[in-house]
């Protein structure tokens, strides 16, 4: 039942979830914007409330910032998110269609949605000025989607709100209109105490969908002082203690029912030391540099522009990379660094030191 990427399942995984744990997934956060509140939500600061759009770590501004950093990082496929991808639906749309039609069919695509702008396609809905209104919407919002995603990840709303059990039921059902059972499921933070309630969801959606990922449950920024007084954390500070222990009871109710759905109990192990690490290990870097076995990246550096032969210079950050022989040469002359950083269009340094 456990993965070699640290995780568990029973009877497989979902196709978007192999791209991913190979680091192969683009993240587009197509807007921080969403009308449902969750006290869970594991969102930054940065990213919460906010209407920007990010491939990866890059700001996006147009399609043309989306190829870079699909090339920059080697992505195969993507994977939209939010924030609630539906309140900036035109934009998703828009980039969905743009990455099928520049990368062909083979490019995966999969989204994550709330169910609460879910349309059946028999009544328009017109959102809300609290939620960045884009207009009103004819027809099914999922029909338009299912033409340049190729799978549909729900995040239902009855964690927050039970009495919506049935509308996400309902919502969620109407998926199987426009895409195959194979290319339908939902994805829940692993909750300890609603185990119970998680878990007779599952079994009523069972029919409609084929796999159902569920998060351990983790600390953010933005949750951090709610969690910290409901829950004791597991040793590191960053998970729920019991969450892994509720997935695992999940799987083997589930395993002992001989159902065939393809269950995953997604660890924080797995998000930090195979998804991210993985997504680093392919990401390009500059000239001179060399990767550790973590992904990360160490430049031998000096803070200024230099014009001379086995060196490169870093505009964005206005320093001149060296090869190994320069820096030998230049190490009484010149101020040296060895920099260790990451390979992401932030590139965030993780270490600093003069030579």
């Amino acid at each position: 039942m456990k993965t070699k990427f640290d995780s568990y399942c029973i009877n497989g995984i979902a196709e978007g979830c192999k791209y991913c744990v190979k680091g192969k997934k683009l993240v587009l956060f197509i807007t921080g914007i969403c009308s449902r509140n969750c006290w869970y939500c594991s969102l930054s600061k940065k990213r919460k409330n906010c209407k920007d759009i990010y491939a990866n770590e890059r700001l996006v501004k147009n399609f043309d910032d989306i190829l870079e950093e699909v090339k920059e990082s080697r992505a195969t496929s993507a994977g939209i998110t939010g924030g609630d991808p539906l309140i900036n639906f035109e934009k998703t749309i828009e980039f969905a269609t743009k990455l099928k039609k520049h990368f062909g069919k083979k490019f995966h695509i999969h989204i994550y949605l709330p169910t609460k702008f879910v349309t059946n396609g028999n009544h328009q809905r017109v959102l809300h000025s609290s939620c960045n209104p884009t207009g009103s919407r004819s027809s099914s919002n999922l029909e338009k989607l299912s033409k340049c995603v190729d799978e549909v990840r729900f995040h239902p709303d009855f964690l927050i709100d039970s009495k919506k059990v049935n509308e996400d039921f309902e919502k969620i059902k109407l998926a199987s209109l426009f895409w195959k059972k194979k290319n339908i499921g939902i994805e829940l933070p692993m909750i300890p105490e609603k185990k119970e309630e998680v878990l007779n969801f599952i079994l009523k959606m069972e029919k409609f969908v084929s796999f159902v990922n569920l998060n351990e449950f983790e600390l953010s920024e933005t949750n951090f002082n709610l969690m910290t007084k409901k829950y004791k954390l597991n040793e590191g500070g960053y998970v729920v203690a019991g969450s892994l222990e509720a997935g695992e009871w999940i799987l083997d109710e589930l395993k002992k029912n001989k159902s065939k759905l393809k269950m995953h109990l997604c660890t924080a192990e797995l998000k930090n030391c195979s998804q991210f690490a993985n997504r680093l290990k392919l990401h390009k870097i500059l000239p001179y540099g060399k990767k550790t076995k973590d992904g990360t990246v160490i430049y031998l550096i000096v803070n200024k522009k230099l014009n001379l032969k086995n060196t490169f210079y870093d505009e964005k950050k206005n320093r001149t990379i060296l090869s190994g022989k320069i820096a030998k040469r230049l190490l009484n002359k010149e101020k040296i660094f060895r920099v260790e950083e990451y390979p992401t269009y932030d590139r965030i340094e993780v270490e600093k030191e003069e030579l």
